[in-house]
């Protein structure tokens, strides 16, 4: 599992595990049993209200807070630095790996600059975007004094936003997906040219397209409720797809979300 360096140095892994939508009553175990399946990345934000059990996961698995990468993301961008803290407080940590604005909230600049002076005081080690595109994306670069590090969309083999994708890596952006199964959508687990290369090498559909998203560049964050699955979506990086499989698995990009946000 060869990790990311971000553009400020940061080392980050090059998968993880996310946690939207994980009933409230699961998400303590689920966190624990992501670190126990060697998950070292965590993806949760303060709208999914979760942040306490995510923490309280964190501190049962018994893995040290050096070895996790944990990222949250702002709902709102008034108060920066007390909603950090408070997003701190909830996880139980003293600082956040990577901090996400979560969508455009109309006062970005002002928020990243909070955000940098974040990075200043030790608070947050990296910091980045979720669901920015076109101008509101190109108001942070040109704002601030720290580049985006990281940057979250829906990305996976149905919607795979191939030049902007390029342009992130030109950048030194690492693009991180949600939603890399799709959520279950367009048979992806049963999809046929997704097994047919899965067969090749005894993999599954869904290790095809979260291993397809990983040599395409992209950061992915598969959730799950259930630890067999997580085992299978973190057991990706035994073989490699070929040239001609990339270029076949490129056909099924539909041009548009499913989801029918940020389009």
């Amino acid at each position: 599992m060869k990790p990311y360096t971000l553009n400020n140095g940061v080392i980050m892994p090059p998968l993880g595990f996310g946690t939207y939508s994980i009933p409230p009553d699961q998400v303590e175990r689920s966190v624990r049993d992501a670190l126990d399946c060697g998950y070292r990345m965590i993806d949760t934000a303060q709208w999914y209200g979760n942040e306490t059990e995510v923490g309280r996961g964190i501190v049962e698995s018994g893995v040290a807070r050096s070895e996790i990468f944990l990222v949250t993301k702002l709902q709102s961008g008034r108060h920066v630095r007390r909603s950090v803290a408070e997003s701190m407080h909830k996880l139980g940590v003293d600082y956040l790996d990577l901090l996400l604005i979560h969508w455009p909230m109309g006062q970005d600049e002002k928020i990243w600059r909070e955000m940098e002076q974040c990075v200043a005081r030790g608070e947050v080690r990296a910091i980045g975007l979720s669901n920015f595109y076109g101008e509101d994306f190109e108001n942070i670069l040109r704002c601030g004094d720290i580049p985006p590090q990281v940057i979250q969309q829906e990305l996976h083999p149905f919607r795979q936003q191939t030049e902007l994708v390029r342009r992130y890596h030109q950048l030194g952006i690492v693009p991180q997906a949600w939603s890399p199964l799709a959520c279950g959508r367009c048979d992806i687990f049963t999809h046929p040219l997704l097994a047919d290369i899965g067969a090749a090498y005894g993999k599954t559909p869904a290790q095809v397209a979260l291993r397809f998203l990983v040599q395409c560049g992209i950061c992915p964050l598969p959730k799950s409720g259930h630890k067999n699955r997580m085992r299978e979506n973190i057991d990706i990086f035994d073989f490699s797809l070929s040239p001609d499989e990339l270029i076949s698995l490129r056909s099924l990009d539909q041009g548009h979300g499913l989801f029918g946000w940020y389009d």
